[in-house]
């Protein structure tokens, strides 16, 4: 394995962090500077000089356009996240996010996590859409993080994929990682984390196909990355190969998935769910594809 490679699954590093780690001479390799391409083998020292830690993320209130609370109460708010917006604070995000908005609307949430992230049980995509829990209390926070963990939590999203799968309905077995060469992206990987992705096509259009979609894990990139490894990427997706032609036809500009529904124990007690409607980008697509194939 490759230092930078071995760096960043042993510190939870990206590649790129991990080879500059090397370059800056950082990391010494059974008494020698490393580079980044020199290969780890077993029974090699290793040793590694890590920069200071990083003054924690600040959560800033600000309204958020389009962020609707579906349901609230003291454990729970249940939220419609819009596009563009991500969940938490993160380096190199300066936009809008879920927990500055809830901060804008007066919604006080777990102190449980990260600074940046408290309250935050699960994540969607800043391109990704639809219905989200987060933790108010520190009783919600630890039952819900572990009902995930336990994937007793029923997470339902559609996506809008070119061509069309074959077969129709199934799953989609195939462990994912950080994508070798591009930090920003993730990819199926053999070495990677168990991921499983289930499938069913609820309506079939000449130039895509319209899924109902299963998550039996959560992976980040998930979806998006399990069609694009059949060749069939969310449309809109330029990230994971889309066909840019076909996403100016359908006028979006993000990938098409949209988290539809989620349905868990709720911390006080009783089983509940929460559906989001499309957004009106996701909605005029599917009106395209309904009147070429009309």
């Amino acid at each position: 394995m490759r230092v930078d490679a071995g760096l960043a699954k042993l510190l939870g590093l990206s590649r790129s962090a991990a080879a500059a780690l090397a370059a800056d001479g950082d990391v010494v390799l059974d008494g020698s500077p490393a580079g980044k391409s020199d290969r780890l083998l077993a029974g090699s020292w290793l040793e590694v000089s890590l920069p200071p830690a990083e003054t924690p993320l600040e959560v800033v209130a600000t309204p958020v356009d389009g962020l609707q609370i579906l349901h609230q109460d003291d454990d729970i708010a249940v939220v419609d996240k819009p596009i563009g917006v991500a969940v938490h604070p993160s380096p190199g995000w300066d936009g809008p996010t879920v927990v500055g908005g809830l901060a804008a609307a007066g919604v006080r949430i777990a102190t449980s996590g990260a600074a940046e992230r408290q309250g935050v049980v699960h994540r969607l995509d800043a391109g990704t859409t639809g219905v989200m829990v987060v933790a108010k209390s520190e009783h919600a926070y630890t039952v819900l993080k572990r009902a995930f963990k336990e994937r007793t939590v029923d997470k339902r999203y559609q996506a809008l994929v070119q061509g069309h799968p074959d077969p129709s309905a199934g799953t989609v077995d195939a462990p994912i990682d950080r994508h070798p060469r591009h930090d920003y992206k993730f990819a199926v990987v053999s070495t990677g984390k168990p991921s499983v992705t289930h499938y069913e096509t609820a309506e079939a259009f000449r130039a895509a196909s319209l899924l109902d979609v299963k998550l039996e894990t959560g992976r980040t990139h998930q979806i998006r990355v399990h069609f694009a490894a059949l060749n069939h990427p969310c449309a809109g997706d330029l990230t994971y190969g889309a066909d840019p032609v076909l996403a100016r036809k359908l006028g979006i500009t993000r990938q098409w998935l949209h988290a539809r529904s989620l349905a868990f124990e709720h911390p006080a007690g009783g089983r509940v769910e929460y559906t989001s409607p499309y957004p009106a980008d996701l909605q005029h697509a599917l009106d395209v594809l309904r009147d070429q194939d009309g």
